[in-house]
């Protein structure tokens, strides 16, 4: 678990999942006159080694190929593409559906007896694929249990951050109301009252 997600109460089963669609944070506004800087975790698969082992997702000695590399950014990529779209149309979209299936291919689950919990999926493997496939199974247990709805993309163009919606009702649009919520209900102010002052002339 990150300091992120612990900051902003991500259930610890979903912890992984939600830093891991995170890792490439795509912000580009500005906030009390600082510009935010953009970045990817994920650089090469070295940087993809260091940030599964921080996580105990592989073996210390475990170093990821460029094939798994390569395989993980797709894999986040679809993530991303499917906590984007809007929770009542995610299953229905083939076009976020088929990728997400795709990304998932190269990470291998099997179910197994774990303890007072029962069953679950884990990785098959036993290299640096089987973080990824821990990743693919936390999707899975999140679907299965209902939480996955509540992981979604902040709705700000300029901000596009995964968080995890707390509100009761389940139906918050931004990450932080009090910033990129009240960001886009200025701009929509502004654009209407532009725009109506435009009909007045």
């Amino acid at each position: 678990m990150s300091k992120a997600s612990r900051e902003f109460h991500v259930p610890d089963a979903l912890a992984n999942l939600y830093d891991f669609a995170n890792t490439l944070d795509l912000r580009h506004f500005t906030h009390y006159g600082v510009q935010h800087q953009q970045g990817e975790e994920l650089a090469d698969p070295a940087a993809l080694g260091d940030w599964l082992r921080q996580r105990g997702l592989i073996d210390r000695a475990a170093v990821p190929t460029q094939r798994t590399f390569e395989a993980a950014l797709q894999l986040r990529g679809a993530i991303r593409d499917y906590l984007k779209s809007d929770v009542a149309e995610r299953r229905r979209k083939a076009g976020v559906i088929a990728p997400l299936n795709k990304a998932m291919e190269p990470f291998a689950l099997r179910v197994a007896a774990i303890g007072k919990d029962g069953f679950g999926l884990i990785p098959l493997q036993a290299d640096a694929q089987a973080g990824l496939s821990a990743i693919v199974a936390e999707l899975y247990n999140a679907a299965a249990a209902g939480t996955l709805n509540r992981l979604k993309m902040c709705a700000a163009d300029e901000c596009q951050r995964v968080f995890f919606d707390r509100s009761k009702p389940g139906t918050r649009r931004w990450c932080q109301s009090t910033l990129c919520g009240n960001r886009e209900k200025t701009r929509t102010y502004r654009e209407r009252h532009k725009h109506e002052s435009g009909s007045e002339t």
